[in-house]
């Protein structure tokens, strides 16, 4: 299911305001079109995927955060 430039564009927006953080960008991905990768000052940090059910859409954020990360942040 592919995302249409409006929808990118609003949920870039949509991020940047529920997690008050400026320097993200949405972008489509090279070999998938069921989500978008999204990024932070160029940093790849999460996909979204995007699913059409009975006349619904929903977005699934769905971030990795791996154990090494961790002991950068502490």
């Amino acid at each position: 299911m592919s995302f249409t430039p409006e929808e990118m564009a609003k949920l870039k927006s949509y991020i940047e305001r529920k997690f008050r953080c400026s320097g993200i960008s949405v972008k489509k991905r090279e070999k998938a079109e069921d989500s978008i990768e999204v990024m932070l000052d160029g940093e790849f940090i999460a996909l979204i995927y995007k699913d059409t059910e009975e006349g619904e859409t929903s977005y699934d954020l769905n971030m990795c955060i791996l154990d090494i990360d961790l002991d950068e942040a502490a």
